[in-house]
């Protein structure tokens, strides 16, 4: 167990320096509210009913409204400096007989541990309080809240029990119960009979949670049976999105810039980087063919058309095909410069009359190359 709360028992002149630790606890089975469709874990923001902004811990403090709907700001600082002399006290006020102590009134339940150089005080107040049969009536400050509390043994330590304030219990206004009821006492005796009949000792073990047994065989049965899925991979990275919620702060800032550059005209990281790659594509076929352009000799290419060259028929048609392309080039040249237009309608004529020994497949892969370099 882990200590709550430290500080002192202080009857009369003696102080017995204790530790509080809580001495009961749920035990429930804890179940998560999540999405039907996905199963992630449903998630709830802290938001501002008056601008809708998500408000963060820090920003949140506590208020009052009046009577005439004014509204009175509380900090942290200024429920820091309300005066608790409870704090790291536990004062004795009096002692009283145990049966006085209405059960409605007994909230939370305790245990005192007394540090090592306090086993004995401790044991002398545990004793007196047994003997007497009474209990102590002290007040405590727990998590900045003043309660009244008793002292009480139980066993071999002394268990502090908070108590609700006079007003905190509401009283049973029913008008049914103020209406004039006629027991006979044949009624009477056979109840008491039906009372003595299930008489016994309270022991608490011998009771059980049927509720909490049957879900946790129902939990078992869907594991068995393979009736499982994966936890996504948000929750399992520890996001109970804490208390509020985990926020992947890069892809926030990556939404920010998108939304800045989108709002000055510019298209976001993704649709720039997408273009920016397409136009080195489009911008890499110009450079390279510049190198065949300066070359005089095309042996090279001339190998790659010989085999075409073997499966055409007539050569001369051949090479009136590919002097056309030209031709239809330097046409549309025309319009743009004269020197252009001439030195394509020179090569055109050039590609359409082989030189003399020159085989026709060579002639017509110079009038390719050419051609590509034009």
């Amino acid at each position: 167990m882990r200590a709550i709360w430290k500080g002192a028992v202080a009857f009369g002149l003696v102080n017995v320096p204790v530790k509080l630790y809580a001495a009961t606890g749920e035990h429930e089975v804890p179940l998560h509210q999540v999405h039907r469709a996905d199963g992630g874990r449903i998630r709830y923001r802290k938001t501002c009913g008056v601008c809708g902004e998500t408000v963060e811990m820090g920003d949140i403090a506590k208020g009052y409204q009046t009577d005439d709907g004014e509204l009175v700001v509380l900090t942290d600082e200024d429920l820091a400096e309300l005066p608790l002399a409870t704090e790291r006290e536990i004062s004795v006020l009096e002692f009283v007989p145990s049966e006085q102590v209405d059960p409605i009134l007994l909230a939370k339940t305790y245990y005192l541990e007394p540090e090592k150089t306090a086993a004995k005080p401790y044991a002398l107040l545990r004793e007196a309080l047994a003997a007497s049969e009474r209990m102590a009536v002290v007040k405590v400050a727990l998590r900045q809240r003043e309660s009244m509390a008793v002292l009480r043994v139980r066993g071999d330590v002394i268990c502090l029990q908070t108590l609700l304030w006079p007003d905190e219990v509401r009283e049973a206004d029913f008008p049914v119960l103020e209406t004039d009821v006629a027991v006979r006492p044949q009624e009477l005796t056979m109840a008491s009979s039906l009372v003595e009949s299930l008489a016994g000792d309270f022991d608490p073990s011998e009771f059980h949670d049927a509720y909490a047994g049957a879900l946790e065989a129902l939990i078992e049965a869907k594991v068995s049976a393979g009736s499982t899925q994966a936890v996504p991979a948000q929750d399992a990275q520890g996001g109970a999105r804490g208390g509020g919620e985990v926020i992947d702060l890069l892809a926030a800032l990556q939404r920010s810039v998108d939304k800045a550059r989108e709002a000055r005209g510019a298209p976001p990281r993704e649709q720039a980087a997408s273009a920016a790659s397409a136009g080195s594509k489009r911008a890499r076929p110009t450079t390279k063919p510049s190198a065949p352009a300066a070359s005089t000799s095309v042996p090279k290419p001339a190998k790659k058309a010989a085999p075409r060259a073997a499966a055409q028929s007539t050569p001369k048609p051949a090479a009136k095909r590919a002097a056309r392309p030209a031709a239809k080039q330097a046409a549309k040249q025309d319009a743009g410069s004269e020197p252009t237009s001439a030195a394509a309608e020179a090569a055109a004529e050039r590609a359409s009359t082989p030189a003399a020994g020159e085989p026709a497949a060579k002639a017509r892969a110079r009038s390719t190359t050419r051609r590509r370099a034009s």
